[in-house]
């Protein structure tokens, strides 16, 4: 078998829901948190709890009296669901118990989302959603009409968003994969919406950087013949700085998509159905939280499209420089090949000449020698001294000429 098969094929149970039957209130808390975080956060959910938690799992489902406990982690944030029976004739929005406020407000610097649903049996429903609070609500049959989901999506006092779900034909199973969906569409949404600052920011920032690229392909037309190294030198650093900007805001757009994936999957998974002339809850969602992903979309494709056209004519410039330093080489090797033809002109008369003085040399060495002999009694004619010289200081010459040449040959 394969060492991974078994923890593969348990992916498909690696993170259930929390069943239960209505009524009931969920509550639900998401941080923002790394490994050291969410260590903390499972260290003072002991504390207040009592009981002891497996962090080496990414979720666990605990009892606690007549509530159910969820803990889970995820890859920058960790959640807490806490599910409770709702007493008959209790607060429709209650607080969340002591010892879940507790951990909560050790954590609040970090929470991203807070979510409680009540979910109660259609023959509880009040007559309008106003009757339980909400203002301007919006509402959706889910489901295939087995259950209506309301809310105003208004943070209250505490800074709690409300989520009513009317039960009709959803057991415990469906109800609580249901309340699921709906708590993972406002956490994914609120994950998603965490680069809108950050687009925001960057915008004013590539503007500055097409200002300033714009003025360096000015630069580069209008100034053809000049040294293209400043403007190479201005070039990179402007890249240098995208690639920061690129680097410290890749990740967080990417998450963005990823998470607006989901958010766009789960609302599908809902099944919505109009109620009245209510605005369904996915359509009031997506009205602002599209435009939403679609700008960080934009600011993304606008940072890489930027850096692409810094590439581009980084590359124009390079290949310009590349010309000039072509040319340049081309005319220092014209000079180095005119200064050789130049050094084997001035070689040739060298040599001409040097065969000329030696052979001179010899000459009046045999003048020499046949003026000493006239000394000594020895009359030698004049044809015969040519007769017998001639030769001899032609072959001599010959040799010279000749060794001089198997010398530059070689």
């Amino acid at each position: 078998m394969h060492p991974q098969r078994q923890h593969l094929h348990n992916e498909l149970h690696a993170r259930p829901s929390i069943y239960f039957a209505e009524p009931a209130h969920v509550h639900h808390y998401a941080f923002l948190a790394d490994a050291e975080e969410h260590a903390g956060l499972l260290a003072s959910l002991s504390e207040t709890t009592g009981l002891a938690f497996e962090t080496e799992r990414v979720q666990q489902i605990v009892t606690l009296d007549n509530a159910v406990l969820k803990w889970e982690r995820h890859t920058e944030f960790s959640t807490l669901t806490l599910m409770v029976p709702k007493a008959p004739g209790g607060e429709p929005w209650p607080a969340p118990p002591a010892w879940l406020a507790q951990v909560v407000d050790a954590c609040s610097a970090t929470l991203i989302n807070a979510t409680l649903v009540l979910a109660e049996g259609g023959d509880t429903w009040r007559g309008s959603a106003e009757a339980y609070g909400f203002a301007d609500p919006a509402g959706s049959q889910v489901g295939g009409g087995d259950a209506t989901v309301w809310s105003d999506f208004r943070l209250g006092d505490d800074g709690v968003n409300r989520l009513l779900l009317l039960n009709a034909g959803l057991n415990a199973f469906r109800l609580g994969r249901m309340v699921r969906r709906l708590l993972e569409i406002e956490t994914y949404r609120m994950m998603a919406s965490l680069s809108l600052p950050l687009a925001k920011e960057l915008a004013l920032e590539l503007q500055a950087y097409e200002v300033e690229l714009g003025e360096l392909s000015d630069r580069n037309a209008e100034q053809a013949e000049a040294n293209p190294r400043p403007l190479l030198t201005a070039l990179s650093q402007l890249s240098a700085r995208l690639e920061r900007s690129g680097s410290r805001s890749r990740q967080r757009f990417s998450a963005t998509d990823a998470y607006a994936r989901i958010v766009f999957t789960r609302i599908e998974e809902l099944r919505e159905a109009r109620v009245g002339d209510c605005p369904r809850l996915g359509t009031f969602i997506l009205r602002r939280f599209r435009p939403t992903v679609h700008y960080c979309a934009a600011i993304h494709q606008r940072q890489q499209r930027l850096a692409e056209s810094a590439a581009r004519l980084n590359d124009l410039l390079r290949t310009r420089a590349q010309v000039e330093i072509e040319e340049q080489n081309t005319s220092i090797l014209n000079s180095l090949n005119e200064r050789a033809s130049i050094q084997l002109k001035i070689q040739k008369a060298v040599e001409g000449l040097s065969i000329i003085v030696i052979s001179y040399y010899i000459f009046s060495l045999f003048k020499l020698g046949l003026e000493s002999l006239k000394g000594l009694g020895v009359e030698v004619q004049p044809y015969l001294a040519a007769a017998v010289l001639t030769p001899l200081g032609g072959l001599i010459i010959g040799l010279l000429a000749w060794r001089i040449w198997r010398v530059k040959r070689h």
